[in-house]
């Protein structure tokens, strides 16, 4: 008697349980919605994970430039040329530190979190000794003069100019910021998919998005200390 009177008791509390459990997890995902999980909180912990990686790399790309220099002597008697080929890697990075609570805004209305980018920092170039080729003719002037050092020195200068020129062109900065933004617009959009927000929409913006500013902080390594980098970067893989 007493066996079946505890059986309908157990399942009871069994149901009980279950249904406990129910309102249990309903409860906690409603009160992860309205106080704790939202996007607003979520964005705030990217921000400060992308902060700590201080600066992202978002492009790459390698230059080439050929510059050549000419000198005359005695009325055309004498002729000396040099040409200097440069590769060069650039590379094209955000300063993530610089990244600031009111740099992300919520648009709850739309559902669009909205990200202030710094601008861009164009670095570099980084050259690889082994690849940079000089070539030269007019032995007599060169053996007379300091030729030779004056036209090096006039095509370094010009190189490096050129591939600052290339590095900041229209294209490759276009590439740059369309890669800095993607990257961004990823790195918050996937903690708000993780925590169920598959309605939000992310944007990457930088301040001078539709306007003729300078969109790129020019961080460029002079020739001269491009080149002892370069023999240094040598120096240490020989060892």
């Amino acid at each position: 008697m007493e066996s079946r009177l505890n059986k309908p008791l157990m399942l009871l509390m069994i149901v009980v349980a279950l249904v406990l459990g129910v309102l249990l997890g309903m409860w906690s995902g409603l009160a992860d919605r309205l106080f704790g999980s939202n996007p607003k909180t979520i964005a705030t912990a990217s921000l400060e994970s992308m902060r700590a990686q201080n600066r992202l790399s978002v492009f790459a790309a390698r230059y080439v430039s050929v510059v050549s220099s000419h000198q005359q002597k005695l009325g055309g008697l004498l002729n000396y040329d040099r040409t200097l080929i440069l590769p060069g890697d650039v590379r094209y990075e955000l300063d993530m530190s610089k990244l600031q609570p009111n740099d992300v805004d919520w648009n709850k209305s739309n559902r669009t979190l909205t990200v202030r980018l710094p601008e861009i920092e164009v670095a570099g170039p980084d050259v690889d000794i082994r690849t940079v080729k000089q070539y030269g003719s007019g032995g007599v002037l060169s053996s007379l003069t300091n030729a030779n050092e004056q036209l090096d020195q006039a095509n370094r200068d010009r190189a490096v100019q050129d591939l600052r020129k290339q590095a900041t062109a229209p294209v490759p900065m276009q590439l740059a910021r369309q890669s800095a933004r993607a990257a961004v617009e990823r790195s918050f959009a996937m903690p708000l998919l993780a925590a169920g927000f598959k309605d939000v929409k992310v944007v990457a913006r930088f301040p001078t998005d539709g306007t003729t500013e300078p969109s790129y902080i020019d961080l460029s390594t002079p020739y001269e200390q491009a080149i002892k980098e370069a023999e240094r970067r040598r120096a240490q893989g020989q060892k």
